[in-house]
Order: structure tokens, then sequence, then C-alpha cells
């Protein structure tokens, strides 16, 4: 049988750029007419859309220059001139000189201008709670996964903040790690169904009979995703065994693999073990290294049929 696997196929084919501008393109369309932006006023409102841009970028931070709010904006300097004289016509904004340099005119709002702001952003919240009111709670977690993958692909950051946590496992965590295992294994070494009914001996052997003290199942998950888990499980008194360690392609290069097995064994060290073991094969590169560098020794080899293919099984230690 196998106890440990990491994932190692390859990231999904690139979308040619003429198909990403296009998706892009789609997307804006759709949800522009979703949000409204192509009324005439904003929210239903008297303002227009870069009028309404303004009056938040005003109410999030008073005193601003026009130069500050054409840079934030993204929008040409005399665009903005322009929109300001309107909004100061309606006695939105004032003018002020700034106190630390004559030279600088400060815009800010008027309790008018902050009346108008408080609307439109009620009217906004209203307007993104009826959207969302009918999606199933699985279905807001997804979209705000979704919203901030885009934000970090299409932001200054190249990477989350924090590229992943390590967490228990939850309600419905153990049947995606056996699905998302059996997928990735069938698409990188074609192993057939006799390995998803392996994976699911394992976890529902795990639950039924777990040992809290002496046995632990780690989630790794990234902007509210699953990246990888691991089990530590008891084989002996003084023998833990590890299994199942396996971590999402979209996540390799962040070390989750090697921290998922650095948390087993320093788990296996407080809960009084003096050895670790594992199961895997030879085909799986990836995660020899990961043993290696964590001080594992193989200690047996030897060939088996399993999961429709020839192959060559590993028996790996170490002392805790």
């Amino acid at each position: 049988m196998i106890r440990v696997i990491v994932a190692t196929m390859s990231s999904p084919t690139p979308a040619p750029l003429d198909e990403a501008v296009a998706a892009v393109r789609r997307f804006s369309r759709f949800y522009t007419r979703r949000i409204g932006v192509l009324q005439e006023g904003l929210l239903g409102g008297p303002l227009s859309l870069p009028e309404g841009r303004i009056v938040w970028e005003l109410a999030q931070s008073e005193g601003q220059t026009a130069a500050r709010l054409a840079a934030a904006l993204a929008l040409d300097p005399g665009y903005v001139s322009r929109l300001l004289r309107g909004l100061e016509e309606r006695r939105l904004i004032v003018r002020n000189t700034s106190p630390r340099d004559a030279r600088e005119t400060l815009i800010s709002l008027t309790p008018a201008g902050s009346a108008a702001y408080a609307a439109i952003d009620a009217r906004s919240q209203q307007e993104v709670d009826a959207m969302l009111a009918g999606l199933p709670p699985d279905g807001r977690t997804r979209l705000v996964a979704a919203l901030s993958s885009v934000e970090r692909l299409l932001g200054e950051d190249a990477e989350p903040r924090v590229p992943y946590i390590l967490r228990p496992p939850r309600i419905g965590d153990f049947g995606l790690v056996v699905s998302r295992q059996a997928v990735l294994y069938a698409q990188e070494y074609g192993w057939n169904g006799e390995f998803e009914a392996l994976l699911a001996e394992i976890v529902a052997a795990f639950i039924r009979n777990l040992d809290p003290v002496r046995e632990r199942c780690w989630i790794a998950e990234r902007e509210g995703e699953m990246a990888g888990s691991v089990f530590v499980v008891r084989a002996a008194d003084q023998l833990a065994k590890l299994r199942m360690l396996y971590v999402e392609p979209t996540a390799r290069g962040l070390g989750i693999g090697a921290r998922l097995v650095e948390e087993c064994l320093a788990f296996a060290r407080a809960a009084g073990y003096r050895r670790m073991t594992l199961w895997t094969n030879d085909i799986l590169t990836a995660a020899r290294h990961i043993y290696q560098r964590a001080g594992f020794r193989l200690v047996q080899s030897e060939r088996h049929h399993s999961f429709g293919h020839d192959l060559v099984g590993e028996n790996w230690e170490r002392d805790l």
C-alpha cells in the first residue's frame, strides 16, 4: 500500500495571450452590466462613475490635491480638473490653501459631499448584498477566494503576504483530500481506482479510530483553498507512521511539503514516539527529496503491482 505521496504534475498549459485578453474583456462586460456601471448615474444617483470615484477617494483621505487624485485614479489631470469644477459648482467639494504650503490647494468634501458619499456607499452595500444573497455559503467562499486571486495576480504583489497556513481539518476536508490525490495521480501517473479506494480506506480508518493525543492531520490552505495535507498515525507504542503527504501542483515552490513533514516530526516527538516510518514509491522523486532532507533513510525496497502499474515500493524511517 502507498502511504506517502507528493503531487508532481506539471502546471496547466498557459492560456494563449489572445484567449486571456478575450476572457478578461468578456468578464469586464459581464460585470459592468451586473453592477450597472453604464446607467446614467452611479448606482442610480446623481453622480457619474468618475465623479463617484473622486468622492470615494476624498472620503477615504480628505485634503487631497488634484494631482494626487489624478494619480490615484489613473486619470488625465485635465479631465480630473473638469470633474472637480463640476463637483465644486454643486457644492460637494471645497478647496482650501494648505496650511503647510501656500502654493498647494487641498480638496475636501463639504457636508453635502459627505452625505453624497454615504448614500453611494449604502446603495453599493445594498446592491452587493442582494447580488450575493442568492449564493450558498460555499459559493460565497469560492467567490471571495477567486476575487482574492484576481487582485493578487493583477495587483502589485506577485505573491500574497501569507503564502499559506496550516490548520486542523474541517468537515468535508477528508473527502477532498481523497478526491484531489486520486485525480492528481490518475492524471500524472495513470493510477486507477484502486488507489482512490486505498486513500478512502486510510482516511476512514483515521476518522473512526482517531487518537487525538498521538495522531494528527494537517491541512495546508492557500488563499482559501486546500494546498496540501499530511497525516501522522500510530503504528506502535514508540513508532509513528507518516501517511498521505500531498501538495497541490499550483502550490509547489512554497516549501509546503517540507513544512508538513517538519510538523509531523515535531508532533511525533512531543507525543512520545521514538521513530517515524513511511512508505512511498521510487517514482515520487519530489517526496523522496523531502524525506532525505528531513533526515529519513531508505531501509528497504520491493517491487509490487498496484494501481494498474508495476512499481517499486520503498520503506523509509528515521529516529526522533
